[in-house]
């Protein structure tokens, strides 16, 4: 292979995603040349892969990774070659009404990698200087790859008027599901409650800091609710599941005039009943949602919290997070894992280097 190619998956229609030799990325003036070490696959990668999801093809995707900076582009500064690095991935527009405000998740003009743009399923990645924000050397590139989800995680809890000391239930027991968790906790939650239907996420929820769990598949679930908040529901609750089931729920399981924040992203319509709508004018909670993990100073004081709180052990990382690692060649059957979904019980990591 030649130095100017490299390797990817590329995503080339429904279900078709294959590793082959593409032509290697040339950073533009204020980009950085990434060599990709770790790339996570996040939920929202599926339905781009085996649905409709995808905006054009062919596509690289992959917005999740964490790697080494290759090479600089003109007019990059305060970052240098062989610097290590997390990927943040949205490209704001910069100058729109929301990008002046500091907005930019609700960007009219953006762009993002993995999406929009080459993403990170593959050897290389060019990247805006601004997006990529260095890690500490002792944060592994693991553990760095999950700085992504982490910020997200992080945005959604401050959507709320969190206030330490009160009761949390979380609606999902994935990866984001335990990352706002592991915020919550970090940041003075009396009592935090995962709920999942997995026994296995439950079992290490209780392990990365739930106070306690319910597998909502029971038929006592509410009872348990009940018993947990003496009957008064959860102060905040955070849908991250991305299901319609869980978005109901939390209608059900949030107290009078505390907070509910939908982190979770759906693929399908959704409706409430009469029942549901009364729930909610008669609690006058408070009902929001969450989009991607972005303030200013770009990217936001998320990224510099996530990446120091891996580094400092604020958001403590067990390798159970990982629910199985595959080089890039074989990222087609790594995508296969979600073929059903209740199967995977972590994080995929895909191997780049």
């Amino acid at each position: 292979m030649s130095r100017n190619s490299m390797w990817a998956a590329v995503l080339h229609g429904k279900g078709d995603i294959r590793y082959e030799e593409v032509e290697r990325p040339v950073p533009e003036p204020g980009e950085v040349l990434v060599k990709v070490m770790k790339s996570g696959i996040c939920g929202s990668d599926v339905p781009r892969v085996f649905g409709d999801g995808a905006h054009f093809y062919p596509i690289i995707l992959g917005h999740e990774f964490s790697g080494v900076i290759e090479e600089i582009g003109e007019g990059v500064e305060g970052l240098r070659q062989g610097d290590a690095v997390a990927g943040a991935p949205l490209v704001p527009c910069m100058s729109c009404d929301s990008c002046t405000r500091g907005d930019y998740a609700l960007c009219k003009n953006y762009s993002f990698i993995g999406t929009r743009r080459p993403g990170s399923f593959a050897e290389y990645v060019s990247i805006p200087a601004c997006c990529a924000v260095k890690i500490d050397s002792g944060v592994s590139f693991e553990q760095a790859a999950f700085i992504e989800p982490a910020t997200i995680a992080l945005h959604g809890l401050e959507r709320l008027d969190f206030k330490g000391g009160k009761t949390v239930a979380i609606l999902g027991g994935g990866t984001i599901g335990l990352l706002t968790a592991q915020w919550a906790k970090a940041f003075g939650a009396r009592e935090i409650t995962v709920f999942d239907i997995v026994p296995e996420r439950l079992s290490f929820a209780r392990k990365v800091g739930a106070t306690s769990t319910v597998n909502s598949l029971n038929d006592d679930f509410e009872s348990q609710v009940n018993a947990i908040t003496c009957g008064s529901g959860y102060d905040y609750v955070y849908e991250t599941a991305g299901a319609i089931q869980t978005m109901r729920m939390a209608f059900q399981i949030v107290a009078k005039k505390g907070q509910v924040c939908l982190i979770g992203k759906i693929n399908k319509d959704l409706t409430f009943s009469v029942e549901e709508w009364e729930q909610l004018n008669r609690k006058e909670f408070t009902l929001t949602g969450s989009w991607l993990s972005y303030s200013a100073s770009f990217p936001g004081h998320e990224w510099t919290l996530a990446a120091k709180a891996f580094k400092s052990g604020m958001l403590p990382f067990d390798d159970a997070f990982i629910y199985r690692r595959y080089p890039l060649s074989r990222i087609a059957e790594a995508f296969d894992q979600f073929r059903t979904p209740s199967q995977v019980k972590g994080k995929i990591l895909i191997d780049c280097a």
